[in-house]
């Protein structure tokens, strides 16, 4: 099974690859220095690992995504209900709305998306 969580450094450094890639390895080595004052060593330590849980890749110096960022983070949201909620949505939803009340857009979007996602 694919790993899926993240550090809050290696959620940073996947950001820049999302935003960047593809991308060479000698580039993101540049911009980690800057961003995060890293040597290159620590920023291939850290591809490393997101290439061991299967998120990007590194070919031929070319640093490249294995999953998109919205669907990495699809996952993310999913794990997050299935852990804290049982897998149940509406209970999720029902603990959100607790603390935060809906606009009428955001009711429109729920809406829209129950109603596209409706099983037959």
């Amino acid at each position: 099974m694919v790993e899926y969580r993240l550090t809050d450094m290696e959620g940073k450094f996947a950001d820049i690859i999302w935003e960047s890639e593809p991308i060479k390895s000698s580039e993101l080595v540049k911009i980690c220095k800057v961003e995060f004052n890293w040597k290159k060593s620590t920023t291939y330590t850290m591809l490393k690992r997101l290439e061991d849980k299967k998120i990007f890749q590194n070919k031929n110096s070319i640093v490249s995504a294995l999953i998109k960022r919205e669907d990495f983070y699809a996952q993310q949201s999913k794990l997050f209900v299935e852990e804290n909620f049982e897998g149940s949505l509406p209970r999720f939803l029902a603990a959100f709305t607790r603390s935060k009340k809906l606009s009428h857009k955001e009711i429109d979007e729920l809406q829209r998306l129950i109603m596209e996602h409706k099983e037959e």
